[in-house]
């Protein structure tokens, strides 16, 4: 029986070998089909369009996707989005742009492709669009609170007549697992530095504490109190009135939004098509010309002719010590990103963008040291994105200045440790039962199949608060307070962007490209001037194509020998499953993290 699945097992993988290979041959095909398409004309007179369909992302991607068909069939298709940068770019180059007249948007849901904080730079650069002279037409047949965010930046905000407004305020879940954990028999073990601190809780608490219940009312009430601000800026009725008619559930149709000044006009597609076409100039709407935003940041030329650089340099995703992933960073791969800059001297200045809930301290502190040596040679800007929080914080305290989005969550100065037992849920639900054979008294102390005992707890207590010292040191000096003053500010709390401004945690409210432009001037040079390089370099589809051929091929190597099925693995696959086994269980023994508690999603 051993042979028979260890034979069936070889077979699926040949096959998967195969039909990997045919699945690579056709992405490089289509590939240099693409490569060979026809770039994208902006007309002598255009109407840039942003329909929030394209996923805004911290670097561009691309990527080609299977999707089945027919049976035995299938197709390919293209996975792409656009960078927060080149968005924003694009809608200030239109701006001073003769081809481009106006902006037509339709913001329905663009909390699908979009995050707050990205809405929010995105948002700003409307308004400056705006005040260029030239229009911004909106107009949705559904309006979400981020929607109509977007939407209220308009020089004309129009909605179906029969539309349904779902604006309602802004709202945040949290999960708790305790009494699921409880009923399997799972101990989970939470030691922590900060009454704010709380990651964990979901897995050891059944409900907010009053602590996390503040923090998190105090983050809901700071992000919808910005995003109010800017709304009532830009529509004739203040911040009060709107927040009443939303508590006493006043915006039920397309009529109360018109009647409340929300929209300024209800109308279907072919009146909206009316009114374009005499923005436009034209008699038909056939004739009217649109642009889509991706395809037009696509076709700006860079007008920066120096030889000097500006680094901009993206930290996304969980911190981890080393990861594969390109979506999580790499303590040890991030840390020589900034070496190899600080060496460069033609990099005059680099900016930091930020995009985590933190993760591993010990990859944070990795970052943080080299950043520190950056910093002593070239000036260091820090921007956050959606998330600057934790270990996130951590790596760009020292920068020289910070910016953040109103919408950015930051701070969540604190550390924690979490180490589950599942020793009892294992002997009750299984039937299994783990005796540990020591050399030491603790030598067992990750083996996660019994509780921590006081000593060991103590152990971990004494690791915690080393990490925590060292964090809010690390913040005193780069933002010049007392540790006292950062530890009053710390305890783990989260911060909305614009109480961390007032906190004091960072300096300015602004985007990526307001970032880069003051990076920019304390380097000396003007606007415009410096060339962007970006760490990491996005990959090509090609490049990812070949990555992936390379990962393939490195893999069957280790299953084969002279192209064959190792006889070794054949016979006894069981090591090679071990050594997979060793590996993951390295990468989750309990760790010190200094992480958010958990990714905040507000609807």
């Amino acid at each position: 029986m051993g042979k028979i699945i260890v034979g069936s097992a070889v077979g699926f993988l040949l096959a998967s070998i195969v039909i990997s290979f045919i699945k690579i041959f056709s992405l490089i095909a289509l590939a240099g089909i693409l490569a060979g398409s026809s770039e994208v004309k902006t007309p002598g007179q255009g109407i840039l369009k942003i329909d929030f369909n394209t996923p805004v992302t911290e670097q561009s991607t691309e990527s080609l996707n299977f999707a089945g068909g027919a049976p035995g069939a299938m197709s390919l298709g293209m996975n792409t989005s656009i960078s927060v940068y080149s968005m924003v770019r694009a809608i200030e180059h239109a701006a001073e742009d003769p081809a481009i007249k106006f902006i037509y948007m339709t913001p329905e849901d663009p909390g699908m492709t979009m995050s707050m904080a990205t809405a929010e730079e995105v948002r700003r650069a409307l308004a400056k669009f705006r005040a260029s002279g030239k229009p911004v037409v909106s107009y949705s047949t559904t309006l979400s609170g981020e929607g109509y965010y977007l939407a209220s930046v308009a020089d004309k905000v129009m909605f179906n007549t029969y539309g349904d407004p779902m604006i309602f305020g802004m709202s945040s879940g949290v999960v708790f697992f305790k009494d699921a954990l409880d009923k399997l028999g799972i101990e989970m073990q939470l030691i922590r530095h900060g009454k704010y601190k709380a990651a964990g809780e979901q897995f050891t608490k059944n409900d907010l504490t009053p602590e996390n219940k503040e923090q998190n009312q105090a983050m809901v009430d700071a992000l919808w109190d910005a995003w109010a601000e800017d709304i009532a800026a830009s529509r004739d009725f203040t911040k009060e009135e709107f927040n009443s008619w939303l508590d006493n559930l006043e915006i039920s149709s397309a009529k109360s939004l018109l009647d409340k000044g929300l929209v300024d006009q209800l109308a279907y597609q072919d009146e909206v098509d009316e009114y374009l076409c005499k923005l436009y100039g034209v008699d038909e709407a056939k004739d009217l010309k649109f642009t889509d935003i991706a395809q037009y940041a696509s076709t700006i030329k860079s007008s920066r002719k120096g030889k000097d650089k500006i680094a901009v340099v993206y930290a996304n995703g969980e911190i981890m010590v080393d990861t594969p992933s390109d979506n999580a960073i790499s303590g040890i791969k991030l840390a020589a990103d900034l070496a190899e800059i600080r060496k460069d001297e033609s990099i005059k200045a680099v900016v930091l963008r930020v995009n985590s809930p933190g993760g591993a301290a010990q990859g944070a502190e990795m970052i943080n040291r080299e950043l520190g040596l950056l910093k002593a040679e070239k000036p260091v800007i820090a921007s956050y994105g959606d998330y600057a929080a934790s270990g996130g914080y951590w790596i760009s305290a020292r920068a020289d200045k910070i910016f953040c989005d109103k919408s950015t969550l930051t701070g969540s100065i604190g550390v924690f440790s979490m180490i589950p037992s599942f020793g009892k849920a294992l002997r009750n639900k299984a039937g299994v039962n783990i005796v540990a054979v020591n050399s030491n008294k603790h030598s067992d102390i990750y083996s996660m199949m019994r509780p921590l005992d006081a000593n060991e707890t103590k152990y971990m207590e004494d690791a915690i608060e080393k990490v925590y010292t060292d964090f809010t040191s690390i913040v005193a000096e780069g933002r010049g307070m007392s540790v006292e003053a950062v530890d009053s500010l710390g305890q783990g709390r989260v911060w909305a962007g614009s109480d961390a401004l007032e906190a004091g945690l960072v300096d300015e409210c602004g985007g990526l490209v307001d970032a880069i432009r003051y990076a920019e001037q304390i380097a000396g040079f003007d606007e415009g001037y410096c060339k962007i390089v970006e760490y990491p370099a996005v990959k090509t589809t090609y490049e990812k194509l070949m990555e992936g051929f390379g990962n393939a091929k490195a893999a069957v190597k280790a299953m084969t020998s002279s192209g064959k099925i190792s006889k070794k693995v054949k016979d006894n696959p069981v090591p090679a499953f071990e050594a997979a086994y060793s590996t993951l269980q390295e990468e989750n023994m309990p760790r010190t993290w200094a992480r958010m508690p958990y990714i905040f999603e507000f609807r």
